[in-house]
């Protein structure tokens, strides 16, 4: 890997701005600690601080200052040699997008560190670099993973909630599409991660939950099939009983009586 230039903890006053149409003729790292703005495919973006940016070799290069305010960063203008690029790209570390960091400080020390290492005459200097930025880049592409699971995680949580709201209330929900509205998700979405996280599919738990509650009605109520049927949730006695009898091998009577003197 060969360091064009690189800096740590550069500061600039607020009238700071980069205008390069045409980029800077290598790849760019930027380590941002301030908020600044950046014009991406002719839009400006505010981006906050704690934030790492990637320029491709080639790609404009277009960010400010806020204004009023000063900016602060740490870069690295690099090129790759040989095999280099194939190596890193394992990373995932997308190019011309904001990607927030929790813990910048340590990347900001292995800046510190290709900056001394860069300016130095130490004998394996380069390996150093070389080390560094990959270390640099598989941190980044933690933090992404991270992201994602956090995102993955929280997307689960609201599916466990569905699945409560499911099974203490049945006859709330009738059909894929009001559950996977209240997520704010596709139909095809929600059914794939709610059958990715709970191993059954919305349908069959619905079905579950629903004759479990009848099986509870019919057990401590005196209300007529019709009633029942109603209540947890059906159209037609019809549709209930079918789906009754394939969860118990039963019809909602022939359950009713079978269970009358057990409760």
């Amino acid at each position: 890997m060969i360091i064009n230039n690189v800096g740590f903890n550069h500061c600039h006053d607020a009238d700071f701005y980069i205008d390069r149409p045409n980029g800077s003729g290598d790849y760019l790292l930027l380590l941002l600690k301030t908020d600044s703005i950046f014009t991406l495919e002719g839009t400006d973006q505010r981006v906050p601080g704690n934030t790492v940016f990637l320029y491709k070799k080639g790609t404009p290069q277009f960010y400010r200052c806020i204004p009023q305010n000063t900016f602060s960063n740490d870069f690295v203008h690099f090129d790759f040699e040989n095999d280099e690029e194939e190596a890193f790209a394992e990373y995932n570390v997308p190019f011309n997008t904001p990607i927030p960091i929790k813990n910048i400080n340590f990347l900001s020390f292995c800046i510190k560190s290709v900056t001394y290492e860069s300016y130095s005459c130490n004998k394996n200097k380069h390996k150093n670099v070389l080390n560094y930025m990959s270390l640099i880049f598989s941190k980044i592409d933690e933090e992404i993973s991270l992201c994602s699971e956090t995102a993955f995680d929280n997307k689960f949580e609201k599916l466990s909630i569905i699945r409560g709201k499911l099974y203490s209330r049945p006859y709330d929900f009738h059909n894929v599409e009001e559950a996977a509205h209240e997520l704010r998700m596709s139909k095809s979405l929600f059914q794939h991660n709610y059958k990715k996280k709970f191993g059954t599919t919305f349908i069959n738990d619905l079905i579950k939950s629903r004759t479990a509650y009848a099986k509870m009605l019919l057990t401590t109520t005196n209300l007529n099939i019709d009633a029942v049927a109603s209540q947890c949730g059906y159209k037609t006695y019809v549709h209930f009983a079918k789906q009754f009898r394939e969860q118990t091998g039963m019809t909602p009577s022939e359950y009713r009586n079978a269970n009358k003197n057990k409760t």
